[in-house]
């Protein structure tokens, strides 16, 4: 059965469990990125959730689960920027990465990540078009 898709808040609580490996409710509960207080049972209550969705599953140790994500990050995220890219931004990754930079603050680091990654990606191409034309 394929997962279903992640909410705002099961895709926090993913990215905390990519993060930080496989974690208890509380470790969870305390470490979601958005900063918002949220009750233990809330905290419980979307993890078994997650969990019927066939995003999480989990390990007993003694009284206590321990949840991992059944996919990785890369698995998972794919998708939900295509989807994104797509119905938002009329299919053009070109588009989202111009509103993500305009609309987030980008470190010089962070700058040259992207010029990086724009690099090798191109260079990946090159090699594509490359082989195909050698048949």
């Amino acid at each position: 059965m394929k997962a279903k898709e992640p909410s705002r808040l099961e895709m926090q609580v993913l990215s905390v469990l990519w993060e930080k490996g496989p974690a208890t409710v509380r470790a969870v509960q305390e470490a979601l990125p958005d900063g918002k207080t949220r009750a233990y049972t809330t905290v419980l209550t979307v993890l078994q959730v997650m969990e019927k969705k066939g995003l999480l599953t989990h390990v007993s140790q003694g009284n206590t689960h321990v949840y991992q994500p059944t996919a990785t990050r890369r698995q998972t995220i794919g998708p939900v920027l295509k989807s994104l890219v797509r119905q938002v931004f009329g299919g053009s990754p070109a588009t989202a990465m111009q509103h993500l930079l305009a609309e987030s603050e980008v470190s010089p680091e962070e700058l040259v990540k992207l010029k990086q990654l724009i690099a090798e990606h191109e260079a990946k191409e090159a090699g594509r078009g490359r082989k195909g034309t050698q048949s």
